[in-house]
């Protein structure tokens, strides 16, 4: 099996047996009822520019890499972080799965039928905005272009090499304190191409929040998380 077949094969064993104990870390949902929403954790072997570094995970080749976008600063939830394509389960959705591509689609542009949907992580509570959101991990069996469809929702598309995202260079946490309380979490420091354009077009991301803890607790659960400091502090003024 190629480097990209490993790949694909780690995921959608995942995909198959859940989190494990790897669930990733949240606060606990609210008393009201959760609106349902999915995100599409999109993975394939098409980012042009690869990552300089190799992975210490046999099934990380170079060339590996996930969507993100990054939203528009003038939303009033989440402005300005970067995110998996998603959103809420309408009640014109069959399922999870049909939510994230549809929103995938209208926030990217891609092309739902070059997505193999490999298969569906447990529902994670985001008790920010009381959403309870399932994961959909997918692989981009067929490019498709990606960009910025409406400006007033999303910032900017990417691809992100995986290997970058597992960089101990690129790993830190985030850190909240309010009220005499502290929140940590996550985070990933990314240099990122946005969409699929002729020109050289980086800016530079920080992944935390929700996002993050969905990457952290996937890269735990498939093995491919390398040894980073746990202390280092990534500051929030810093983030898109």
């Amino acid at each position: 099996m190629d480097d990209e077949g490993r790949a694909r094969a780690a995921l959608a064993t995942v995909a198959a047996n859940g989190w494990g104990d790897a669930e990733p870390l949240v606060e606990p949902g609210g008393t009201a009822t959760p609106r349902h929403a999915a995100v599409l954790m999109l993975f394939g072997t098409l980012d042009r520019t690869p990552s300089d570094r190799p992975a210490v995970a046999a099934d990380v080749p170079r060339d590996l890499d996930v969507l993100l976008l990054a939203r528009a600063t003038t939303l009033r939830a989440h402005p300005g972080e970067v995110a998996f394509p998603g959103g809420r389960i309408d009640p014109g959705d069959v399922d999870a799965v049909a939510a994230a591509l549809r929103e995938a689609h209208e926030e990217t542009g891609l092309d739902p039928t070059g997505v193999e949907v490999l298969g569906t992580l447990p529902a994670v509570p985001l008790a920010f905005s009381n959403h309870l959101v399932r994961p959909v991990l997918g692989w981009w069996r067929e490019p498709s272009p990606i960009r910025v469809v409406d400006e007033r929702e999303s910032a900017a598309v990417f691809r992100v090499p995986v290997a970058d995202l597992l960089d101990p260079a690129n790993r830190g946490v985030t850190v909240i304190r309010r009220g005499g309380q502290e929140w940590r979490g996550p985070g990933f420091t990314v240099d990122a191409e946005h969409g699929d354009h002729d020109d050289d077009d980086h800016d530079d991301h920080l992944v935390w929040g929700f996002t993050a803890m969905l990457l952290d607790a996937l890269f735990d659960r498939l093995g491919w998380t390398e040894d980073w400091d746990r202390e280092r502090e990534l500051p929030l003024d810093r983030r898109h």
